[in-house]
């Protein structure tokens, strides 16, 4: 008997799932054991790990976390839609390659290496300061390291290219025949794209914001590094309890509660789209 064809592409996709539910199998069976100081072992059925979470030091750690993601979300919207207008609209394509490289390049780069370049460009005497004191603005360094300023910085530069990608793709499917309709009729070109252009590209800036957002959350090295210790996010609290404290079941915890929140927050998101699809616009 022949196999289908799509059987040779459907495998290799379902052991991947099939080991992503095993990992995530072990750490929620984590999640509800004891903790023993001074074993790694740990101890027997507990709901102790979710009760401390309630602690507001824990609670306060995951408010300010969907904060700073809520931020980078929209912060990396307002910077990535331009460029993905342009890169979507430009007729050159010299112009298109090098915005494409501008925004996507980045992507490429692991996590870390773009912290590290964040570093030398916000330090005392990295180039921020340095231009602003080259030019008389500033007397002494303003401190953007290891601060939230410079987290949410960075965060937004790892986040953008996702962002771009995602609002290009919407406005790639915009009828430009509906723009030119409303420019036939009078329109300007702010009032073309305030009425026509934003509102038919709703859906890539809802599904833009969902992905920032989720894209933040799961940041380690960007807070980490940037922050310096003094802006924490659920991802090195996580790191924090399971690497120095070896507390494993209450890492085990707050990752499957992170998970959760971003599955709820993802699910808020998502109702935002139904008056779009009410009107059409999805």
């Amino acid at each position: 008997m022949r196999r289908p064809f799509l059987f040779w592409f459907i495998s290799p996709a379902a052991l991947v799932a099939a080991g992503f539910l095993l990992a995530m199998a072990a750490v929620l069976q984590y999640a509800f054991l004891a903790f023993i100081p001074g074993e790694l072992q740990p101890g027997g059925f507990t709901l102790q790990n979710f009760r401390e979470m309630m602690k507001p030091l824990y609670a306060g750690v995951f408010f300010d976390t969907v904060k700073l993601c809520f931020l980078t979300a929209v912060l990396a919207l307002l910077a990535g839609y331009p460029l993905a207008l342009a890169l979507v609209r430009a007729r050159n394509p010299y112009v298109k390659s090098a915005i494409l490289i501008i925004s996507v390049t980045p992507l490429f780069l692991g996590e870390v290496i773009r912290t590290y370049a964040w570093i030398i460009v916000l330090g005392n005497r990295g180039f921020v300061n340095g231009s602003l004191m080259a030019l008389g603005l500033i007397d002494a360094p303003i401190p953007l390291l290891f601060t939230r300023l410079g987290v949410v910085v960075a965060l937004v530069h790892v986040t953008l290219p996702v962002v771009v990608i995602m609002l290009a793709a919407a406005i790639a499917h915009i009828d430009r025949d509906l723009e030119r309709a409303a420019a036939a009729l009078g329109a300007r070109p702010l009032r073309v794209f305030w009425t026509v252009t934003l509102p038919l590209s709703m859906p890539g800036i809802i599904a833009g914001l969902t992905t920032g957002f989720a894209w933040t959350f799961s940041a380690f090295a960007t807070p980490q590094l940037i922050g310096g210790g003094r802006v924490n996010m659920v991802s090195n609290l996580v790191y924090s309890l399971g690497f120095a404290s070896f507390n494993f079941p209450f890492a085990a915890a707050l990752s499957v509660a992170g998970l959760v929140l971003t599955a709820v927050a993802l699910a808020g998101f998502r109702l935002l789209l139904r008056p779009l699809h009410k009107v059409g616009l999805t």
